[in-house]
């Protein structure tokens, strides 16, 4: 039961997000990342952050969590030094960083962020090495399983 909640918590969150940001913001959502797999990068005090990563387009989007967005880090802490909107840019900026460091492209640099909502930022970024053609078998983030 667990698990199948799990599962289905990121396509409702998704499709619930999206919804608010707006048809346009849904409709180029839905046709850039449907088929990508999610990853998870974990940043700051284990905050995770699902990354759906379009090589071709050389395009991420990363997705935060609802509660972590309204509570922040601080959640079993009591305390709170930053309201999360403060430092939300930064905190998303952080994990696309980190996943472009864990996926060996360290290299690449972020050229551009559009903000979708509170909850995805989709991150442009290039890289001198050549875009792999589609089915290339490419790194994955390191002890972490693919949800589907």
């Amino acid at each position: 039961m667990a698990t199948t909640v799990r599962r289905l918590a990121l396509p409702l969150m998704l499709v619930g997000s999206l919804g608010i940001s707006g048809c346009t913001g849904f409709g180029y959502i839905s046709q850039t990342y449907v088929s990508q797999v999610p990853q998870v990068v974990t940043i700051g005090c284990n905050e995770p952050y699902e990354i759906y990563d379009n090589r071709q387009r050389r395009r991420v989007l990363v997705v935060s969590n609802a509660l972590r967005e309204v509570a922040g880090c601080e959640l079993g802490r009591g305390g709170m030094d930053r309201a999360p909107a403060e430092t939300r840019p930064a905190r998303f900026r952080a994990a696309m960083r980190t996943y472009l460091d864990e996926t060996a492209r360290e290299d690449c640099k972020i050229t551009g962020e559009t903000v979708f909502s509170d909850l995805q930022t989709e991150f442009a970024y290039a890289c001198d090495a050549p875009v792999e053609p589609r089915g290339t078998v490419v790194p994955r983030l390191p002890g972490r399983r693919t949800q589907r």
